[in-house]
């Protein structure tokens, strides 16, 4: 194909990809919803969805989903399951992944090279990974707990978790409304919108359940890490008492409205002014929107791979359709019930809590969504911290590098071991 041809193609593809989004932004509206910070938002993963159209057939792709749904790994991995309760009854489920009592004894080289093959070796014993990731160190003897971000689930931790199974006691769970927890009550039943605190309060409770007593280092990704803060806001003698170490990945401790998404600032101010109202209208229509959205499956991939990727052409196929399963799980009315509650929150001050502890502050040198400016406001704030920015790494860095980030927790886990001695003291 020429140059002229090709660059032809890619315009009539544009135009197609355009018209798509034109004729589901006018359905909408025809329900009384407007499609205008769709649309704007949209336009940014035109351009990567357009070039992918041009050489794969819209059946090739759909045949290319179902197969990596049927054969994909991501999200397999499964715990000891658990039920906590919020305290307006919403359930919550959690998943315990216990410390192997007896650790294999295992060859050091073989091991090295099954860790390579894929991170953490989900097929590895305990053994294997405890020696793969602290070789002699040891790490403390706490109790992790993972908090997932917005639109995602406890699964989105799937190499951390392969990583960590069997070495570390872990605890994983589904906030609010994702997952496999229960809708809000307050929200369904009182029409209460959700807060940050009230998700740090339903942390609480998964750990009042799950682990009720020893130490803990508390991970959260992006709306987890605000979680995070938000109960060591509320419960600050939980911290002081239990908590040995904290890791906050891809988060904010404030100030969230200010962000861009990587588009213009005219665009952007455009989407702030019309996008609460947008959401709050689509989600009085869920049903409609979930049809339009599977209508325009292909569209809403590239906006996923955008937003979660640095690289979306590098990432392998296998974990962005994982990513792509995970977010297109929350339903529509979910998405706007939780997104006021960003623009309100500020957790600066709740930060204090973590002073004179283990702190990593991870972020991706690339992410639209929370960028990794905002992971140097908090390393500020607490100059003891490490922070670690991931060259090439977008949102969701724990899937487009785990490697760093499974090492970087492990190392976390060892230095907390000093906080379990002087707190037992």
């Amino acid at each position: 194909m020429s140059e002229g041809s090709t660059g032809a193609a890619a315009a009539d593809v544009v135009t197609e990809v355009a018209g798509a989004a034109v004729a589901a932004g006018t359905s909408w509206r025809r329900a009384g919803i407007a499609g205008t910070a769709i649309g704007v938002i949209a336009a940014g993963a035109a351009a990567g969805v357009a070039i992918e159209r041009m050489t794969v057939g819209r059946g090739m792709r759909k045949k290319a989903r179902l197969a990596l749904d049927s054969a994909g790994p991501y999200g397999s991995l499964r715990g000891m399951p658990g039920t906590a309760y919020a305290d307006d009854g919403t359930e919550l489920a959690y998943e315990v992944d216990e410390v192997d009592a007896v650790p294999a004894r295992v060859d050091g080289v073989r091991v090295q090279a099954d860790a390579d093959a894929e991170v953490g070796g989900p097929g590895l014993s305990g053994g294997a990974r405890r020696l793969r990731l602290f070789g002699r160190k040891v790490p403390a003897p706490v109790t992790v707990v993972f908090s997932h971000g917005y639109c995602l689930g406890q699964d989105s931790w799937h190499f951390q978790r392969a990583a960590l199974r069997g070495v570390v006691r872990c605890v994983y769970w589904d906030q609010r409304s994702h997952g496999r927890s229960g809708r809000g009550v307050a929200q369904i039943e009182d029409g209460r919108p959700v807060s940050i605190d009230q998700l740090g309060q339903d942390l609480k409770a998964v750990i009042d359940a799950a682990a009720p007593e020893g130490p803990l280092v508390l991970v959260g990704h992006s709306m987890g890490g605000m979680t995070t803060m938000a109960l060591a806001d509320q419960f600050p003698d939980l911290v002081r008492e239990r908590v040995a170490g904290v890791v906050l990945i891809g988060t904010s401790s404030g100030r969230l409205g200010e962000v861009n998404f990587g588009l213009p600032v005219a665009g952007m101010n455009a989407v702030r002014r019309v996008l609460p109202g947008v959401l709050r209208a689509l989600g009085s229509q869920a049903e409609l929107v979930e049809k339009g959205r599977r209508a325009t499956a292909d569209l809403f991939a590239g906006i996923i791979k955008r937003y979660s990727f640095a690289s979306p052409r590098d990432i392998d196929p296998a974990v962005a359709r994982f990513a792509e399963r995970l977010i297109e799980s929350t339903p529509i009315d979910v998405v706007a019930e939780f997104y006021p509650a960003f623009a309100e929150h500020d957790k600066t001050t709740a930060l204090e809590r973590f002073a004179g502890l283990p702190v990593l502050v991870l972020a991706g040198d690339k992410d639209l969504v929370t960028p990794s400016e905002h992971s140097e406001a908090i390393a500020d704030l607490l100059p003891d911290a490490e922070l670690v920015l991931v060259p090439d790494a977008g949102h969701l860095v724990m899937m487009e590098h785990p490697e760093v980030v499974v090492d970087r927790i492990a190392d976390l886990l060892v230095r907390a071991k000093e906080q379990v001695r002087d707190a037992a003291r």
